[in-house]
């Protein structure tokens, strides 16, 4: 690690924003552990764990076209601070909720779906604007990884927190230190000083730049190949955390600490990944390295499918998570880098849609293979197919070498 790893934090805007996302995201990944553990301690059912993922996810798929259309016509910034203030609302439902307890699966189900919805608008809006708070654009990859890897340290520390937290003091709690968290995201917003917005000329329609968008995509086969591979992950390969409460339960015979501690030892090999990226020299052939930890992802899940020895099984999730990172973190920066601005928050929409709107698809149909195969072939599987992607990726760079060399 040197001093390029933090290179990002010299811009005022970005550091404000890494702060306050910081702390609003361990919230999250508090509330995403809790859902999970009372929605199977409720149903002690595989498939409404695929099931509660997917709607939290398709609302993102469904709604993240017109979120990557709205970033593109309106002030991000204004969109962003919007999004934020609802997500929180959205806690405070919530929390509420779990509080009186007088709570049905169906209602944890539908709250899902709000929070789906409007990340279908925050994640273009965010994405998109980090190009903004980054004063030298040079440094866009290397806040790109750290973003990554506020994600994964917040992955980290937030499951661990949340399974003491539930333990202690109860889910309610949990809940609501996840509403709280919003505060420091909003405040970190108000304080940031970014350019004018100029509002973009509009000669289309919603649907008109829609279409716009997946057409710039067609014309750039660089772009589409990298949203194609992560919609095969997201599909068939990412789903493996929502396995994770069984693994928990009924694998390592434990409890919510040892789901915490899972889903945190995930987050420690994800942040990882993400500080190396975050290392990596801006003239970094990202694709090679895509391609490698790509075969590092599915090895790692291979490994840990049937492994039982608790402390062996978190070594493997840990190699597992750390070329998961990648999958993510690299498409994002090589979309970022190669988009035209203009089409930035379209073309990150599609990129959302590849990433979120897939896995609900996916955690159906894994939650699903799991009932009847077992979670320990289905994770086997996710395996073989993340090392059979890494193939297409290789493939694809050496087309690429042959095309540049002719």
């Amino acid at each position: 690690m040197n001093i390029s790893t933090f290179s990002a934090f010299k811009s005022r805007n970005y550091r404000l924003f890494f702060i306050g996302q910081s702390i609003s995201l361990i919230g999250t990944w508090m509330q995403k552990t809790v859902v999970s553990w009372v929605i199977y301690s409720l149903t002690h059912s595989k498939f409404m764990l695929g099931f509660t993922l997917f709607a939290n996810m398709f609302p993102s798929f469904l709604f993240s076209f017109i979120g990557g259309v709205v970033a593109d016509r309106y002030n991000r910034y204004k969109l962003l601070l919007l999004t934020q203030v609802v997500s929180m609302i959205q806690a405070v439902l919530l929390t509420a909720l779990i509080f009186f307890n007088h709570y049905t699966v169906a209602e944890i189900i539908w709250l899902s779906v709000m929070l789906g919805i409007i990340n279908a608008f925050d994640v273009p809006a965010r994405q998109s604007l980090v190009y903004d708070m980054v004063t030298d654009k040079k440094d866009l990859p290397n806040a790109l990884a750290l973003n990554s890897s506020m994600v994964n340290l917040s992955r980290l520390i937030g499951p661990a927190i949340a399974g003491i937290v539930i333990e202690q003091y109860g889910n309610a709690f949990c809940f609501g230190l996840n509403a709280l968290s919003f505060v420091a995201v909003i405040i970190s917003l108000l304080l940031m000083k970014l350019p004018v917005y100029v509002a973009n000329p509009r000669t289309k329609n919603i649907l008109g730049e829609l279409k716009d968008g997946f057409s710039y995509i067609k014309r750039t086969p660089d772009i589409a190949f990298v949203i194609a591979m992560l919609a095969l992950v997201s599909f068939l390969v990412l789903p493996f955390s929502s396995l994770m409460p069984v693994y928990a339960k009924d694998v390592f015979h434990g409890n919510a600490s040892t789901y915490g501690t899972l889903n945190s030892i995930i987050g420690l090999g994800a942040f990882s990944g993400a500080l190396f990226l975050a290392s990596l020299k801006p003239t970094t052939n990202f694709r090679k390295v895509l391609a490698i930890n790509t075969f590092v992802f599915g090895a790692g899940l291979v490994l840990f499918a049937f492994t039982t020895f608790y402390p062996l099984a978190l070594v493997f999730a840990v190699i597992a998570a750390f070329g998961m990172m990648s999958q993510i973190t690299i498409s994002n920066t090589v979309i970022q880098t190669t988009v035209d601005p203009a089409m930035r928050g379209r073309v990150i929409s599609i990129y959302a849609m590849a990433f979120f709107g897939m896995q609900p698809f996916g955690g159906l149909v894994i939650g699903s293979i799991s009932e009847k195969i077992g979670v320990e072939a289905t994770i086997l599987a996710e395996g073989i197919i993340a090392l059979l992607i890494g193939v297409l990726h290789l493939q694809f760079l050496r087309k690429h070498k042959k095309k540049d060399s002719n």
